[in-house]
């Protein structure tokens, strides 16, 4: 599934759309739709322009003139592709002043949601990890009695981070991801949130990691998968000691750590 870095990137390459008119929207799929029918979603998109295109989380929220929002989530395989041409996966066409907007989804895990007020299931989430400062983010573990990889999977905790993220953040933090929330801190704390943003900041930077399906609106992959340093590297030897990563289940997701860099 994609996550904050490869949202942020999707919703960057989207950023020229600002001041474009929708003249039209075509919604092929209702499973893909949040809380409307194709018919009334068109027609409430019809002739509105785009505002701003901004991330929260691992959502995009497009904010529209007069008023309204188009609220997206990927899911594992959605794609929003600008002037792409349409496939037998494509359940959105949004037609513009200026070029296409296609949103593909294989699996169709991916939502579209139109809202005249802000989304409240987006306004519900926790704060941004690039913008927390570190002492809230140093009380917040400290309240917390749960291990720290399903913590970091929370989204009420922190918006964005998934699984390829809090991996990699806690590989380099040392910290291993059974340990419990609230026994990090001081020094380990501090090591903690600087992680979390230096791997944010560098996957950003990189277009995020595709995996599988993601690409941004341009259809370009990112390159961030290049510089994992754990993630899905079961068995391989750590970059740091050379001792093989192993692979455990926290919140029935697959962590994978080093046992002799990080530490409970």
């Amino acid at each position: 599934m994609p996550e904050l870095p490869e949202v942020e990137t999707v919703a960057r390459s989207l950023a020229p759309l600002v001041g474009r008119r929708i003249v039209s929207a075509e919604f092929r799929c209702l499973r893909i739709l949040r809380g409307g029918d194709p018919d009334q979603m068109a027609a409430q998109l019809a002739g509105r322009c785009i505002a701003s295109i901004r991330r929260y989380g691992k959502f995009i929220v497009v904010g529209l003139k007069p008023e309204g929002y188009l609220t997206v989530h990927l899911g594992m395989t959605g794609r929003i592709l600008l002037n792409g041409a349409p496939s037998k996966h494509t359940h959105a066409i949004l037609t513009l002043d200026c070029g296409v907007l296609l949103y593909d989804d294989s699996r169709q895990f991916g939502r579209l949601q139109f809202s005249t007020s802000f989304p409240a299931r987006v306004s519900r989430l926790g704060p941004e990890p690039l913008e927390i400062p570190f002492e809230d983010f140093a009380a917040a573990l400290r309240r917390r009695k749960t291990r720290i990889k399903a913590l970091l999977l929370n989204q009420n905790f922190l918006r964005g981070i998934g699984n390829i993220y809090a991996d990699e953040s806690l590989f380099r933090a040392g910290i291993h991801p059974l340990a419990l929330a609230h026994r990090i801190r001081g020094d380990r704390a501090r090591k903690l949130y600087e992680s979390i943003g230096a791997v944010l900041r560098e996957a950003i930077a990189a277009g995020g990691s595709s995996i599988s399906d993601y690409v941004d609106a341009q259809g370009r992959q990112g390159f961030f998968q290049i510089n994992h340093r754990v993630y899905q590297r079961t068995s391989e030897p750590c970059v740091n000691c050379g001792t093989p990563i192993r692979r455990t289940l926290v919140a029935q997701r697959s962590s994978h750590f080093c046992p002799r860099c990080q530490k409970r």
